[in-house]
């Protein structure tokens, strides 16, 4: 049996046509399996030369498609005449290509910018090894009416925890907030933030040795370091053994270096951790506290166990504080309810309001993920306007493409191809866009983000971001440009009816209600701050300065360094605190006044002061007075605020006597309320007591006239002669004052960056579209000149559609942004109403910017000669 030849009758026929030069092609037809051999045996001298042949082309056969189907046309070549075409196209059409890549390429740029900052929020934390094992200990307590929470836990907690849940915990440390301590090395000193921590903290969390180990800071006065400090105090000597000094109070001795925590750490301005035991040798109050478990300043965190559940666990230690305050009958009235706080949920989760976790930076990162999305898809919507617009142009394109045989999955596939052409073009330059942006990026948003350079995953990220950009922009574009009829576009007769414009103007709306929405969102977060900064103060901040004496007690020199200042005519007034002017260091429980009920638990903010300290700041009394160093009784006298007689409710608070610690105390003074910690809060009730020896926070009112520099210099150089170990810290208290709101500026900051840049895409589109429309309506504008119309006729027509699109704009934007700011304001209990003319101001913007953007082309079509636009008619 004749073997069937595996050769298509087509292909066959052409290759014999060529190789036999027409002597046997003719004569095959039917089967070309026995024509074939037929043939072969009546010509033997061919019959090798054939057999070779007819092996190669039964290599082809794989290749051939029956006479059914299309050949298949090589795909890379196909691929790159695509491409071709585009950059074709790109380079004929320079400002069309322009205006498409370089808002693509903003857009990118914003998008890759908040991704990274994204990333920087999200990944918080993750550099710790136990990331997801590791809590925080808090607790909920019951003030008044409200469940307030704490960070700060009590000393034995730690101990509590160890000795009667021990399994359920892998390590628990006790530790110090951050403060800042003054070191000594040789003659200069240092101020750095820390921490003092027991002995398992490093392991908890992960520090990294450079030198020494872990379990060195055991010992009694040891000490690690970060290594900046260590390059910073030894440069590349060893650090290790050598002896610092702590405030002119302590001695210890360097352990171990670590290396220093990423910027978006907890632990990112860390740069010592001090023994536990060092911490309590020089601070023996802790030990010696009547009532341990009545004192919360300290911080408690753990490692849970392998096989342990948080949420069971919680339950268990629930009342492990209420169990031993038993006999505190003021800490049972608080109900305390001990908690754990997540590491994943410190950063984004920090926000608890009456003992619920409401969120906290979580918002800011699903804001700015919208934002990004958005601002992207306002340059993707340029990209489908202008390609739909320039759809006529390319309309004989797409027809001649149709006759001669080109299927619409190939012009799906061209036009694909040019999309993701100029996708890839635009996100080199966002690339190169983000790099020169990030220094200035990085101020506003306060951060350290770099871009990935090294990362696989950000580039592979980046690919698919990049793909499916161009995809998505491309996608209206190709699937309507190649519906086209192919023989009406050859004809000339295609035309856009009013249908075909209608996606292209939901667009445009689309595009100007994202920019007014954030340019509203971004005039109400400056309303909000400056809501808050025109709040009552109660007291003056003009030339008011706090020092912070870092080291050095200032109690037994307080009264010789104010008459010191005073008499050099350099401050008005000085005082001492327990807590500067814009801040709580202190609360306390166990208060009692006529009429309490003994059920209610109540924690009050606290301030020792001396005498002068109202006249200092400015003090403006409701009633009573001021304390005075003519009556010796004002050390057992409280002044309070106006929060706190209304709390305790008594109708004439002064004279009346209250209880503290179950000593009597005599009001004899009530203030306006002073604002003291957030903006953004209800003032909580605050009692002033006289004491000297309580803290160690000094408040200025400055000379008005001399100069802050000189009157500064004065008071270092007096300060220094009577407490010459002290380091001094002056900071103005309008200043401290501002940084409470440095959070919503920089949303209010970015937000602003980003409305900007949104309508810059959004101008950058109208411009093209207009460009397009005086373009497309060139002979109309030359008949009517002809007929008589004036330019300012002209502008007015050519800039309707796009007036009418943007009133549209307004009128969707203003209901969004109204429900989403009023959410946002939600947040703060202090907070602002929405003004109505938030919206007119955006509105009337919008409007400026659209007619500016299209005035230039349709001014510059109305004022083309009519007879170049009407020559080839």
């Amino acid at each position: 049996m004749k073997p069937k030849s595996p050769i298509p009758p087509k292909l066959a026929q052409r290759f014999l046509h060529w190789f036999l030069r027409d002597e046997l092609a003719e004569e095959v037809e039917g089967d070309l399996g026995e024509q074939f051999y037929a043939k072969l045996a009546e010509r033997s001298l061919l019959k090798a030369k054939l057999n070779y042949w007819y092996q190669v082309l039964s290599y082809l056969r794989p290749f051939a498609i029956r006479k059914s189907k299309q050949v298949h046309l090589n795909q890379y070549v196909m691929f790159q005449n695509y491409f071709k075409i585009g950059w074709r196209n790109l380079i004929k059409n320079k400002g069309y290509s322009f205006i498409n890549i370089g808002g693509l390429a903003i857009g990118m740029a914003v998008a890759i910018l908040i991704g990274l900052w994204v990333y920087d929020e999200l990944s918080f934390d993750r550099y710790h090894e136990n990331y997801n094992e590791i809590a925080r200990v808090m607790q909920h307590r019951t003030i008044g009416d409200k469940r307030v929470t704490w960070y700060s836990t009590q000393v034995p907690l730690g101990e509590e925890l160890r000795n009667t849940y021990g399994s359920d915990f892998e390590r628990v440390v006790t530790s110090t907030f951050p403060r800042e301590n003054i070191f000594t090395y040789g003659n200069e000193k240092f101020p750095k933030k820390g921490f003092y921590m027991e002995k398992e903290g490093p392991g908890l969390f992960s520090f990294k040795m450079l030198e020494g180990n872990k379990d060195l800071l055991n010992e009694p006065s040891s000490i690690f370091i970060s290594a900046s400090f260590a390059q910073t105090l030894f440069g590349d000597g060893d650090p290790l053994g050598k002896v610092l000094e702590i405030g002119g109070e302590s001695q210890a001795k360097i352990t171990g270096v670590y290396e220093d925590f990423p910027a978006n750490s907890y632990f990112s301005e860390t740069h010592f951790i001090g023994s536990w035991k060092l911490y309590l040798s020089t601070n023996k109050w802790v030990t010696e506290l009547n009532n341990p478990w009545g004192f919360s300043g300290f911080q408690t965190f753990v490692q849970l166990a392998p096989a342990a559940n948080l949420e069971k666990v919680e339950t268990k230690i629930k009342d492990v504080i209420l169990t031993n305050v038993s006999h505190d009958k003021a800490a049972l009235a608080n109900k305390p309810e001990t908690f754990l706080h997540p590491m994943p949920k410190w950063h984004l989760y920090w926000r608890f309001e009456n003992g619920v976790n409401t969120g906290g930076n979580i918002e800011a990162v699903w804001l700015f993920g919208i934002i990004g999305v958005f601002v992207l898809l306002l340059a993707c919507i340029n990209f489908m306007n202008l390609s739909t617009a320039r759809s006529e142009k390319r309309a004989k394109e797409v027809g001649v493409r149709k006759a001669i045989g080109s299927a619409r999955t190939q012009l799906i596939n061209q036009f694909y191809s040019e999309s993701l052409l100029v996708a890839f073009l635009a996100f080199f330059f966002s690339i190169a866009f983000v790099w020169l942006m990030l220094p200035w990026f990085n101020e506003i948003a306060n951060k350290k983000i770099e871009l990935l350079w090294y990362n696989p995953w950000f580039w592979g990220l980046s690919l698919v971001f990049t793909i499916i950009t161009g995809l998505l922009a491309g996608s209206y574009p190709a699937l309507y440009l190649s519906s086209f009829n192919a023989i009406r576009a050859l004809k000339g007769s295609f035309q856009i009816g009013k249908s075909a414009t209608i996606p292209r103007k939901v667009l445009v709306v689309l595009q100007f209600t994202v920019s007014v929405v954030l340019i509203v969102g971004t005039i109400t977060v400056y309303q909000q701050i400056q809501h808050s900064q025109n709040r009552p103060l109660g007291y003056n901040q003009d030339n008011l300065v706090t020092v912070y004496t870092k080291s050095g007690d200032t109690s037994d020199a307080f009264d010789i360094l104010r008459e010191e200042l005073k008499k050099q005519r350099v401050v008005e007034e000085m005082a001492k605190s327990s807590s500067p002017v814009t801040s709580v260091w202190g609360t306390n429980g166990n208060w009692d006044w006529p009429g309490k009920d003994p059920d209610l638990g109540v924690d009050f903010p606290r301030t020792s002061v001396t005498h002068e300290y109202g006249v200092t700041v400015g003090w403006k009394f409701k009633s009573g007075r001021d304390f005075s160093r003519n009556f010796s009784t004002d050390t057992t006298a409280f002044v309070i605020n106006e929060a706190a007689a209304k709390f305790i409710g008594l109708e004439n608070p002064v004279g009346e006597t209250i209880k503290w610690d179950d000593e009597s105390y005599q009001i004899i003074g009530v203030i306006e309320d002073m604002l003291v910690e957030s903006p953004y809060m209800p003032i909580r009730p605050h009692f002033f007591n006289v004491n000297y020896n309580h803290g160690n926070v000094l408040t200025l009112k400055l000379n008005p006239y001399i100069s802050a520099q000189e009157g500064l210099t004065k008071i270092r150089e007096i300060i220094k002669k009577y407490i010459p170990e002290a380091v001094i810290e002056p900071v103005f208290v309008d200043d401290e004052f501002a940084r409470k709101f440095n959070a919503e500026r920089r949303i209010g900051s970015l937000s602003s960056v980003f409305a900007m840049l949104a309508i810059l895409i959004s101008s950058l589109g109208l411009f093209g579209l207009a460009t397009y429309m005086a373009e497309q309506r060139r002979k109309e504008i030359g008949i009517r000149k002809i007929l008589g119309a004036s330019t300012s006729q002209l502008w007015q027509m050519l800039s309707k559609d796009f007036v009418v699109l943007v009133i549209i704009s307004c009128l969707v934007a203003a209901p969004l942004a109204y429900y989403f700011l009023e959410n946002w304001l939600q947040n703060f209990e202090y907070r602002t109403k929405i003004s109505w003319w938030v919206f007119i101001l955006a509105g009337l913007g919008a409007l400026l910017i659209t007619l500016f953007t299209v005035s230039f082309q349709a001014i510059k079509a109305a004022l083309m000669n009519p007879v170049k636009s009407l020559k080839s008619e």
